[in-house]
């Protein structure tokens, strides 16, 4: 027995790698559950383009807006699990939504497989030239003294958690207004409709740039390549307001291992190309690959535990 198992080892291995070389067959979905125009709409553009001819198939892109990217979700979680069918995941919808929300329709510690890490960046907080604030302290006096809203890609989304922690570093109420993804968040921020907003750099850049809003603070540890001259909340006395956001590629959970390591070979085949490097670093992003699937998923489990308290302390909820 112990004779038959060790010849079937070689056969087996052979089989599984039959079965990556044959896949994929037809052409993947990627499915990005945001609205178009966000950060995670231009991350995921710029990777299936170069992920494609590496796996020898087309990936076409879905955007699956609602819920705080839980709808999109959801649409991998049910899907077959033939690597077929693509999550871009982030911060947001992988991590806060869950702690965020009473009820999600899947399980999030099973419905999905681990790929592979893509970027990360820095958000920042704007706010619509109406506010006279140009600092951290005197926004928390402008807040103090009149009604003001902040914006967001939805409830459970990495803005509304960005911006309820704001609101509780500066110690004042701020009306939350969820949308269905960033850019209608944006476009209101822009129009006057809304008083601020944290969100990724990338999208924000023309528009801080143009002057249609001002840049206040960067929410972490260091000032973003592509802005420079805006200082961080750590550097204005609000150390506590840290956020990056980060996105990352998932399958539908099952998915057998042989695929999901094609895959995850495709993605940092990708992500080393120079032109994509380029490409998303103009956008204000690092990239950040994973070493293998396993290393991605323990960072997902860490940045869960990270996130956790924090959700608790600013009392972000949804139904």
């Amino acid at each position: 027995m112990r004779r038959r198992a060790l010849l079937a080892t070689p056969a087996l291995a052979l089989a599984g790698h039959a079965r990556a070389q044959g896949f994929p067959d037809r052409p993947l979905r990627l499915i990005i559950p945001w609205t178009p125009g966000g950060t995670n709409d231009i991350v995921g553009r710029i990777v299936a383009d170069a992920m494609g001819p590496r796996l020898g198939q087309s990936i076409v892109i879905e955007n699956r807006g609602g819920a705080g990217g839980a709808l999109g979700a959801e649409v991998v979680a049910k899907a077959a699990p033939d690597g077929l069918t693509l999550l871009l995941g982030g911060s947001g919808s992988l991590t806060i939504n869950h702690l965020v929300r009473r009820s999600i329709p899947y399980d999030p510690a099973t419905a999905f497989a681990p790929i592979g890490m893509m970027v990360e960046g820095a958000n920042v907080l704007v706010v619509h030239t109406s506010v006279r604030a140009t600092t951290m302290r005197e926004l928390q006096a402008e807040a103090r003294a009149r009604p003001m809203t902040y914006g967001s890609s939805g409830v459970g989304s990495t803005s509304h958690a960005v911006g309820a922690m704001i609101a509780l570093a500066l110690g004042v109420e701020i009306e939350h207004i969820p949308y269905r993804g960033s850019g209608p968040a944006l476009n209101d921020i822009i129009a006057g409709r809304l008083s601020m907003m944290s969100n990724a750099v990338a999208p924000m850049l023309p528009h801080i740039r143009a002057g249609s809003v001002r840049a206040i603070g960067i929410a972490g540890g260091n000032r973003s390549a592509t802005t420079p001259e805006v200082p961080t909340m750590a550097e204005q006395g609000f150390p506590e307001v840290d956020a990056a956001t980060w996105y990352a590629l998932l399958a539908t959970g099952g998915t057998p291992p042989d695929r999901v390591a094609r895959l995850h070979a495709a993605l940092n085949g990708a992500l080393a190309d120079p032109t994509v490097r380029q490409r998303l670093e103009e956008n204000g992003l690092d990239i950040i690959p994973s070493e293998s699937p396993d290393a991605f998923a323990g960072f997902l489990a860490a940045d869960t535990a990270r996130w956790a308290p924090v959700i608790r302390r600013a009392g972000v909820t949804a139904n």
